[in-house]
């Protein structure tokens, strides 16, 4: 009879099992509170800035100068958040910003995950000049006036939804991302479903497509995230205030809010940045834990050579 050598193999968990259940070591002890210890602080690092800055959005304009705002509100003012909410303006311009991010994200995704899956395949001809070409833009650029020209005066695209979604639809980082993990994508399914009649566009959406929620899940994220924070494309493109997104329309109150004017205006400036990252930062917040769980998982994919 020949026994398992790795049967004889000492614990090296350090862990004694007595009874039936399993009794820490002080080492291991000592380690889960350290370990908890950490976490807790990198939480508190974490939320503090965000729940201060809700502590601010609803203190009064001389607490905040006082600097006696932390973590709860003080002298409780909800007049800066009336005066952004009754306007008119404000909500068109929100409106603008979710159209511009949803068929923003829509266009980019369709081109990032054709063209990752198109230069992911190693016999397609001339996929080294187009990975080369893609990764050339990622150094080189054609700065902001030859840019402005092309966009405004030779594309057309002045005070339109496409000079804002174009420019930037296909993000060499997130095209990079998904064709590794297209790379690592089983090959006999592919192979499977081309025995079966499949052409390369069927073979890419009833196979490779559904099988790439985690990566597609994280990169709309990372687009929508871009796309609804962005506001210097449209500064540059879009004059009437009508097509403006909501950082644009909130950049502008600021600007506004911080010159002299009425008691008011002074007010509305000490409050304005707190109420205006609120109002923004609030739907990435409640989008946010609906596609965490395919987060960690579609970086990684789309990351690590397997």
């Amino acid at each position: 009879m020949v026994t398992d050598p790795l049967s004889a193999t000492p614990d090296l968990t350090a862990v004694r099992r007595e009874g039936g259940t399993i009794k820490d070591t002080g080492g291991y002890r000592a380690f889960r509170v350290v370990n908890g210890l950490v976490l807790a602080v990198v939480c508190v690092v974490t939320l503090y800035p965000f729940v201060n800055l809700v502590a601010k959005a609803f203190s009064s304009e001389g607490q905040i100068a006082a600097g006696n705002v932390n973590l709860v509100p003080r002298g409780f003012n909800v007049q800066t958040l009336q005066y952004v909410l009754s306007d008119a303006m404000f909500w068109t311009n929100y409106k603008n910003t979710v159209v511009y991010t949803v068929v923003g994200t829509l266009i980019a995704m369709a081109l990032t995950t054709t063209y990752a899956y198109a230069i992911s395949r190693r016999h397609l001809k001339g996929r080294n000049a187009f990975i080369g070409i893609a990764v050339f833009t990622m150094f080189f650029g054609g700065g902001l006036i030859p840019n402005y020209i092309l966009v405004a005066d030779v594309l057309g695209m002045r005070n339109t939804m496409w000079a804002v979604v174009l420019p930037g639809a296909i993000s060499v980082f997130n095209l990079l991302v998904m064709k590794s993990f297209f790379e690592n994508f089983p090959t006999e399914l592919e192979e499977a479903a081309a025995i079966d009649g499949l052409s390369t566009y069927g073979i890419f959406g009833r196979i490779v497509l559904p099988l790439s929620k985690a990566v597609i899940a994280t990169m709309t994220l990372f687009y929508a995230v871009g796309i609804w924070n962005s506001w210097f494309g449209a500064f540059l493109y879009l004059d009437k205030k009508e097509l403006f997104p909501v950082t644009v329309y909130l950049r502008n109150l600021i600007a506004a809010a911080t010159g002299p004017g009425s008691q008011e205006a002074v007010q509305i400036g000490s409050n304005i940045q707190s109420v205006t990252m609120l109002l923004t930062v609030l739907p990435i917040v409640c989008l946010y834990p609906f596609v965490q769980k395919y987060f960690v998982s579609g970086v990684m994919l789309g990351s690590v050579k397997g």
